[in-house]
């Protein structure tokens, strides 16, 4: 954190009001993944939905929002901040209440997808404005944004398993209430410049991929977050826990993940360069998902697993955004944009299919085949040591707290 706390001329905690209200919707727009965690099994159950429909929660909600990601700077280029952000929060409020009330696993799916627009609209924009209304200089903003987007990503489990105790249509109505009072706040606090947005092309983002330092880290990260998503969507089902354990569990996943993002990766990055570090954690997170396979019978092991994951992933985040911002010289919403689609269709595909490879052959499989996506992963960075040279330059300041602040959403 020292990195950027530099650049910050004021306490973070001194903030206008408009401030706090994003960072309030930033929590619990992050909440919104780990939040369905705990309550997987019980769905399955309540609404007789196999493994594989469960997982689709995951599927429709990552798919959507990264195919979305692709058209967020198109929109908000056009409307404004407060309006996208806006229009975001109405929209998940919308569908998380209607995922409460859902009495099909279809309705869900089908729901979590409204969600996931609402979603991408909110947090392809969160980071700007709360940067544009904060006070103390940039760096105390952007602080402030990772902190509130890192304390989301560890509670939304736990929020999960609390509301879930109760039933599986609790953590839904809960985000809709919490979110409706964000969408009130922002409303009535947030004021924003009469300045025109410069139109952002519709075709930017696609452009962008085309690049092919960019391209290669998009492939990276595509692999990368097929293991992310089996070991955070599948790992409820083998554990065999109630959902306030399973909510614990993810906390403590959550936690770790949002410290190590923050204090151990820029360390590490120091030392090796982003490349080489991305290239050690791959490696590392390979190691402990083939142990989670092995330890899938056993709660202890697999908890242990899940939490050292946390710690590898934190890292993985952080010098993955690091790299996408260094790799190009475009606008960097339009590069993190095209770069975070890929990633959240990544994310996507694994939910389901971890689901189909536990049923059709073993517990163990799902983690085995995330293993080999991180050696993948690794391959193509091992591979690319001249096209991807630029991302070990040394940053400009400031650019490492904008970076470390987009991976707090990317995280997600």
């Amino acid at each position: 954190m020292s990195a950027h706390a530099s650049s910050s001329t004021g306490s973070i905690w001194r903030q206008p009001l408009p401030v706090w209200a994003i960072a309030f919707a930033s929590v619990i727009a992050f909440m919104g993944i780990g939040l369905v965690d705990p309550i997987l099994p019980a769905i399955a159950e309540q609404l007789e939905a196999t493994p594989v429909e469960t997982e689709l929660l995951f599927t429709s909600y990552l798919a959507i929002t990264g195919i979305m990601m692709l058209f967020t700077s198109f929109v908000s280029s056009r409307i404004g901040t407060k309006r996208t952000l806006l229009l975001g929060l109405a929209l998940v409020v919308v569908f998380a209440f209607a995922c409460a009330v859902s009495g099909s696993v279809d309705a869900v799916i089908g729901f979590r997808a409204g969600w996931g627009v609402g979603n991408a609209l909110f947090a392809s924009t969160a980071l700007a404005a709360i940067v544009g209304a904060a006070s103390g200089g940039s760096g105390a903003a952007i602080i402030l944004y990772e902190a509130a987007l890192g304390l989301g990503i560890a509670v939304g489990p736990l929020v999960g398993g609390l509301l879930g105790e109760v039933s599986w249509r609790g953590p839904f109505f809960g985000v809709a209430a919490l979110m409706a009072i964000a969408f009130i706040a922002i409303t009535a606090l947030l004021r924003t410049k009469d300045e025109r947005p410069a139109p952002i092309a519709l075709s930017a983002p696609f452009r962008a991929l085309g690049r092919p330092a960019l391209g290669l880290l998009a492939v990276t990260a595509l692999f990368y977050n097929i293991a992310f998503f089996i070991l955070l969507a599948y790992s409820p089902f083998p554990l065999g826990f109630g959902a306030m354990q399973i909510g614990w569990t993810f906390f403590g996943w959550g936690l770790a993940l949002a410290i190590t993002s923050v204090l151990v990766a820029p360390v590490l990055i120091r030392l090796w360069g982003r490349r080489r570090t991305l290239m050690a954690m791959f490696l590392l997170l390979a190691v402990d998902l083939v142990a989670a396979g092995i330890l899938v019978d056993q709660p202890a092991g697999l908890v242990a697993c899940i939490v050292i994951g946390g710690l590898l992933l934190g890292v993985c985040n952080t010098a993955l955004t690091e790299a996408v911002m260094e790799a190009t010289d475009l606008p960097r919403q339009v590069a993190s944009s095209a770069y975070s689609a890929v990633r959240f269709i990544g994310g996507a595909a694994a939910p389901p299919l971890a689901a189909w490879l536990g049923g059709a052959f073993s517990e163990t499989v799902p983690y085995l085949f995330a293993a080999a996506a991180l050696i993948v992963s690794t391959l193509v960075l091992a591979f690319s040591g001249r096209v991807l040279a630029v991302i070990d330059r040394d940053p400009e300041p400031g650019e490492l707290a904008e970076a470390q602040a987009v991976t707090a959403g990317d995280a997600s």
